[in-house]
């Protein structure tokens, strides 16, 4: 029997205007935590960056994903600004015009770490070796 709406499986690309939503949410809270608006210690201690906000069909609900730079603990950040996420949700509210504030939800985006972590492996001595005999290879002349 066919079902309505989206499974865990199935992964439906956003919308225009959900990417569109997403970005304006990222620029306002890039430019909230960049200010120093938010008055935390946890937060102001540690420069935190929004590389992406996702946004659910409804517009009602947002990730936000977070990289604390300089290596700050991801768990806290996640927690400090999980702690202002109304403060935030109202910030965001007065400076994007949408008949609606999404919710927010913090997580740690994690990219740069796989990325720091697949480079360390290609530029490992084992991948160096094995590249260095593909060009000794029969068969691929």
């Amino acid at each position: 029997m066919p079902h309505h709406g989206s499974s865990q499986g199935e992964a439906r690309a956003p919308s225009q205007r959900q990417l569109r939503v997403g970005e304006l949410i990222r620029h306002a809270l890039a430019d909230i935590l960049s200010r120093g608006e938010l008055t935390d210690d946890a937060v102001t201690a540690m420069m935190i960056t929004v590389p992406e906000v996702r946004v659910s069909p409804d517009l009602r609900n947002a990730t936000v994903y977070i990289t604390p730079l300089g290596g700050g603990d991801p768990k806290a950040a996640e927690k400090a600004l999980g702690r202002h996420a109304r403060w935030l949700r109202g910030q965001v509210a007065r400076r994007i015009n949408l008949k609606f504030a999404p919710d927010l939800v913090f997580r740690y985006d994690d990219r740069f770490d796989e990325t720091a972590h697949i480079d360390a492996l290609l530029h490992s001595p084992d991948v160096a070796r094995d590249l260095a005999g593909d060009d000794s290879e029969p068969g691929d002349r």
